[in-house]
């Protein structure tokens, strides 16, 4: 995992604890398969500490950089994201994707994962340019084989007839 976001956590006290963290380009570099190619953001992580469980609170804020699923080129998209995690201390498993169990020798959290989930869960289904700034070349090509014509004149008689039910 990334180093510089550890969080030490056997030398805090109980109570709320802030940690921020700048995410950039060599953060996406560190996972091999990110649909991100660069971006800056601020993580702030809140760690509240109790006797026996943590609770963090993450807020990410900034932009990423992502291919553009109109024309192929990078595209900045703005991101504002939250999420909670839960860190009990044990041995046992745990079903839950939000709950993490810390053995009795941990002594450190890494929340390199979770910042980068909790992007990627915020990153638009359909990433795109706003109008007008999409590639002009890859704009006339779609341009040029997209399908004008109406397909709604070709219905077949046999369901013509449902159309007058409304």
């Amino acid at each position: 995992m990334i180093k510089s976001f550890d969080i030490p956590f056997v030398g805090l006290k109980q109570g709320l604890h802030h940690f921020n963290f700048k995410v950039e380009k060599s953060f996406f570099d560190y996972f091999p398969y990110s649909l991100i190619e660069e971006g800056s953001l601020n993580a702030e992580v809140s760690l509240e500490k109790k006797e026996t469980i943590m609770i963090s609170n993450f807020i990410v804020s900034g932009y990423v950089q992502v291919v553009c699923s109109r024309c192929n080129e990078l595209a900045k998209v703005n991101l504002k994201g939250k999420m909670t995690n839960y860190y009990k201390f044990g041995t046992e498993t745990e079903e839950d994707e939000n709950l993490f169990v810390l053995s009795p020798d941990e002594y450190k959290i890494n929340v390199a994962q979770q910042i980068y989930e909790l992007i990627t869960v915020e990153l638009p289904t359909n990433p795109k340019h706003n109008d007008g700034e999409c590639d002009e070349n890859m704009e006339e090509l779609i341009n040029k084989y997209q399908s004008t014509t109406k397909k709604s004149d070709d219905i077949d008689p046999r369901w013509e007839k449902l159309n007058k039910l409304n």
